[in-house]
Order: structure tokens, then sequence, then C-alpha cells
């Protein structure tokens, strides 16, 4: 017959699907009853109407059926009171809320960090940034790292759409859950606002959406952060700077002048915070016609290596003009998941392939701040 102790290693077994710890480690299995073949589990989630309740159903369902002599099994739903949440919280944290100037605190900032920040930046609009960032960070995903993506073009917000994910995000003591997709956890303000209208924000709130951002939200322990920055070298590229002088800058250009000279000066703007331009990504590089196969250059040539020269850094790879990347953005697909084998794919692939190796190589690395 089952005992309480095997129901118990098995339930060690299932995760919560948005802290991505197990629920017994997090307190939220409240009690357990074996009688005969019968197991009933009585499980607190962490918000009342939690809106992953059906999948750790299915979960505690599927690991209890996994102990020898159960044949049914009984779930009952609750929820935490507001100690019980705040012991959840203090678990999930793992530290102080606040640093001791009352600033909050930021994982990626610390020293002992061991996740690879990269903010991915343009000098201008119309680039296809925030297509390689979400193609990368799914690729990134599929090579087994752990991947978050913060949208942080708050005025532009394109991230929720691209990645196919939509809803609102649970909180509770001041810690947000990010939404999952496609192996990648993502926070955008498209979250939390009205779709239909305009995000009329100034610095200091700016600021404020990006520190939460950073601070509030439960990233867990990624591999691998992406930043989808605004155009430009404006008030979010500033804020991000400052809160994370370690992250490092993927530039995205099109083999055009005009877009080349003005990413310049995106990329320079690093010099003065301490941040590294780690390479660039050259977009729209070339047509190739479906009934000819022949290659057209609509943009010139020449750009991104360019760029990457007068930066004193690497042009990680030339990615092709392909409507399936415009077709995967719109439908919430990624190129990367939708047709991982194509020749577009791979091109991307092979850039997050040497970021991956950067990450191996550069744990730990730590950067000054000067302003």
């Amino acid at each position: 017959m089952p005992t309480r102790d095997q129901v118990l290693e098995a339930l060690a077994t299932v995760n919560d699907p948005e802290i991505g710890k197990p629920i017994t480690e997090l307190d939220m299995v409240a009690d357990v009853q074996v009688d005969g073949a019968r197991v009933g589990v009585h499980v607190l989630l962490t918000v009342p109407g939690c809106p992953m309740k059906d999948r750790i159903t299915r979960d505690v369902t599927a690991a209890v059926k996994t102990v020898a002599g159960v044949e049914t099994v009984d779930v009952a739903l609750g929820s935490m009171n507001d100690q019980q949440r705040a012991a959840v919280t203090q678990k999930v944290r793992g530290g102080p809320e606040k640093a001791p100037g009352g600033q909050p605190v930021i994982p990626f900032a610390q020293v002992d960090s061991q996740t690879k920040v990269i903010a991915v930046a343009s000098g201008k609009g119309g680039v296809g940034k925030s297509s390689i960032t979400t193609n990368l960070a799914v690729a990134l995903a599929r090579d087994g790292f752990e991947v978050g993506i913060l949208d942080a073009d708050i005025w532009g917000y394109s991230i929720p759409r691209m990645m196919g994910v939509s809803g609102r995000p649970v909180a509770f003591n001041n810690m947000v859950m990010p939404l999952q997709a496609h192996g990648c956890k993502i926070i955008s303000i498209g979250f939390f606002v009205d779709t239909e209208r305009p995000v009329i924000w100034r610095g200091p709130m700016l600021h404020r959406a990006l520190q939460q951002f950073l601070a509030d939200v439960h990233w867990g322990d990624l591999d691998f952060l992406l930043c989808d920055l605004p155009p430009g070298t404006g008030d979010i590229a500033i804020s991000l700077a400052q809160m994370l002088p370690n992250a490092d800058m993927v530039l995205v250009t099109t083999p055009q002048q005009a877009a080349q000279r003005v990413a310049l000066r995106a990329g320079q703007m690093t010099a003065q915070t301490g941040m590294k331009v780690v390479g660039v990504v050259e977009n729209m590089a070339t047509f190739v016609a479906p009934d000819t196969g022949r290659e057209y250059r609509i943009f010139g040539e020449g750009g991104g290596q360019l760029l990457a020269a007068e930066l004193d850094t690497e042009l990680l790879g030339s990615i092709p003009i392909d409507p399936r990347l415009r077709e995967g953005a719109d439908a919430g697909v990624p190129l990367v998941a939708g047709d991982p084998d194509s020749p577009t794919s791979q091109r991307i692939v092979d850039v997050a392939k040497r970021l991956g190796r950067s990450k191996r190589s550069l744990v730990g690395r730590s950067l000054p701040l000067a302003l």
C-alpha cells in the first residue's frame, strides 16, 4: 500500500510552473491523506484563482499516480494567507528586497550573478531589432539555456505579440511572475496596459518601470536576459546602463549606410557607461528571389562589417530578408521555433551559439560604471 512519505516524495518532483520550485519546498502542500489506493492532496495556491491551477492539478495527479498502489488521486485547491505568501516570497527571493540605501535590489547587478544580460539595441527603428531579439531568445532556449526577455521598449512594445503570449502576470507581496512562451520568460508593459492606448511616459516613469521589471519580477536562475531596447540613446538606454553596468550590447543594423551611422552613435554610448558592444547583427542583408534564386542586396552592403570595425567588435551574423520572419512575428511563432531548419533560422542559430559560447567563457565578469 502507498505511504504518505512516498506520496510526498512524488510531490517533490512537481514544480510550481511560475516560480519554478517544488511545491513541497514552497509549502504549497497543506495536507496528504492516504486511504488505501485513494490519495487526497490539499494544495495551497499562492494567489486565489491562480491561472496555472489546472496545470498544477494535472501535474500533482500525474506525479502521485506514479506511486505504486495508487489508483485514485483527489486534488483539493485552496489559497495561501498573507503570512504564508510572505514566507514564500522570502524563500524565492533568498535575500532582502531593498539595498541599504533603500533602493530595490536588482539580482542581475550583484557581483555573484551568473546571468549574462544582453541589451539588444539599434540606432533607428525599422531594422528588425525586436524580431532578432525574439528569435535569438528562442534559439538560446532551444540550446538548453534558461532565457528571459525584458521588453524595454515601453512606447513601442511588440514582444508579447511576437512571442504569442498575452494575459496579466500574477503578482503577490511585491513579486511579479513573468509569463512564458517558447521556453522563455517574458515581461512587458504590454501585459499591464490597454493595448489600444499609447503609453505617454517621461523619464522618471520610464526609469521606475524598468527598475520594477528588473527588481520586482521573479526571473529565477537565468543564463541570459535579453533586453529589447527602444531605438536610439534615450532615457531607457541610459537607465539600463546605470542599473546594469555589467550588461553587454548587441547592435542590430541594416547594410544601409544611413542605418549604420545612426547605430554607430548608439554603440558609442557604451564608452560612457561601462557597457561593452559584443557584436553586430546585420539584418535584411540580402534578398533571394524565390523564383530565380538570384540574390539581391536591396539595402546595399558592408554596413554591418563597417559598424563592427568602427566599434572594435565582431559581426556576429548577416540575416537575409525572409518574409517568414515577419509572418512568424505576426503569428506569435518566431521563425526558429516555426521552421528551425530554414536557412534564415540557421543564420540566427549560429549567432545564438556564438553568444552561448561567450556566456560560458565570461561568467562572473564585472565591468565598472563610469558616468
